[in-house]
């Protein structure tokens, strides 16, 4: 067993998921995987389920009973680790987005140099680190963070980041049944709340490049509750 588990939500990843699962698994360092399956029609689950075979004690899966929230499913996965002993916990998408050679670095900064959290940034250097995206879409995502800088304080360049190492104390401190939010502004909540915890928060820059293969899960209200939940994070905080 490893110390550290990588948590791969998925849904409708089979054109990703064997590959991606192989990768980490090639890596110098031992990581273990726990894929959380929003019960794919495509048959994710049952890949995953084959490959367990191949990778025994290292591979798991839980299988949720539908499309319940990229928020919830990494909920369900922090406790499913904390509950099986990992001491540091990495978000990773299953579309090779988030490259797994930079598994290891975020590790890394979290068990070598000390942080609580470290987050593969995509924004450090500005906007050369992603790759693939219209500009649009580029400059919509750079200046969220922005936004989300403006409206809580946070000095983190890159909120709504998806590729995160999170250690088992600063699961621990965050209280995961209060987490609200459910899409994209669940990054930014966990982010936030370790932030007012102060905890220690380090950015590492990566290159982000688009999925080629199956399609993304992001919407007009997932980007909306982002956009107002950045506000009700900031109002919750004036409440205390």
């Amino acid at each position: 067993m490893s110390d550290t588990l990588v948590i791969i939500p998925t849904y409708n990843e089979k054109e990703n998921i064997e590959a991606i699962i192989r990768k980490v698994f090639s890596l110098e360092k031992q990581f273990d995987i726990l894929v959380v399956e929003d019960n794919s029609p495509d048959g994710t689950a049952d890949i995953v389920k084959r490959l367990m075979a191949e990778f025994p004690q290292r591979l798991h899966i839980q299988e949720r009973k539908g499309k319940l929230g990229l928020g919830t499913a990494y909920i369900h996965g922090f406790k499913w680790g904390l509950g099986n002993g990992y001491d540091y916990m990495i978000e990773m998408d299953a579309d090779f987005s988030h490259n797994p050679d930079d598994l290891i670095r975020l590790y890394n900064v979290c068990a070598i140099d000390g942080a609580d959290v470290s987050i593969g940034s995509r924004y450090v250097n500005g906007v050369v680190n992603v790759v693939n995206w219209p500009i649009g879409r580029v400059l919509m995502s750079y200046y969220a963070s922005a936004y989300v800088r403006i409206v809580t304080g946070m000095k983190i360049g890159d909120a709504t980041a998806g590729f995160v190492c999170y250690k088992r104390s600063t699961l621990e401190a965050i209280k995961l049944d209060e987490v609200r939010f459910v899409g994209y502004a669940f990054q930014i909540e966990m982010k936030y709340t370790a932030w007012k915890l102060g905890l220690k928060i380090k950015e590492v820059p990566i290159v982000f490049t688009d999925r080629t293969a199956g399609t993304s899960k992001m919407n007009k209200k997932i980007f909306k509750e982002a956009f107002f939940g950045v506000i009700s994070l900031r109002f919750r905080n004036f409440k205390k």
